[in-house]
């Protein structure tokens, strides 16, 4: 496996570029605006993309979505839970940001232990509510991509429509520390960490 970040949007959202390094095969996760940048990654690395998916459906982390569709021809995922967001730019909260409203339809609803498969790698898909109803986090072999559930040092914010503190601290603590130490997580923005940093060091993981 083969992980390729960039900041993308004016939020500066992690898009990340994950694909099989034998076969090519990838997806795109999260991608926030910047499409332009996102293609030229794709271009030098010679990737086919099968799917474009959605760790939740806010505005900051979908902006690109239909620029990238149309170049790459993949299919969007994201969680049912959030099918009513990608469709509704008040509710994505896409239509209060400078990238101005975005509204689409996708073409797969996920659901808890789905696996999306690209080349030789799965990503299995798991269901972390309280961010947005519909949040996910995917584990890619020893890695976790955890979007706005889990970042270094903190949590996603919970205090927007839809949001829950108690649901957010339940995935964390029930999902996805339920997985070894040493599993490399890669949030929805900022730097990457580990379980065992959030652990020792994550105030909302230690109280």
């Amino acid at each position: 496996m083969e992980v390729i970040r960039i900041p993308a949007g004016i939020y500066a959202a992690n898009c990340y570029l994950v694909y099989d390094e034998d076969t090519k095969e990838g997806i795109v996760i999260d991608p926030g605006g910047d499409v332009d940048d996102i293609i030229a990654q794709i271009d030098k690395l010679d990737l086919k993309i099968k799917y474009i998916v959605l760790t939740h459906g806010h505005g900051d982390h979908i902006a690109g979505v239909e620029g990238l569709k149309s170049y790459t021809k993949a299919d969007i995922a994201v969680h049912k839970d959030d099918e009513a967001l990608v469709k509704d730019g008040s509710k994505n909260l896409s239509s209060m940001m400078a990238t101005g409203t975005v509204e689409f339809d996708p073409d797969i609803l996920l659901n808890e232990g789905d696996i999306i498969k690209f080349g030789n790698l799965e990503a299995h898909v798991i269901h972390t509510p309280g961010h947005t109803p519909g949040g996910i986090s995917l584990k890619i072999e020893n890695a976790l991509f955890t979007g706005d559930t889990l970042f270094a040092g903190s949590i996603g914010r919970t205090d927007f429509e839809y949001g829950s503190f108690e649901d957010i601290m339940n995935s964390i603590k029930n999902k996805l520390l339920e997985f070894p130490e040493e599993t490399r997580v890669y949030p929805g923005h900022g730097p990457a960490t580990t379980l065992k940093m959030e652990k020792q060091s994550n105030p909302f993981i230690r109280q």
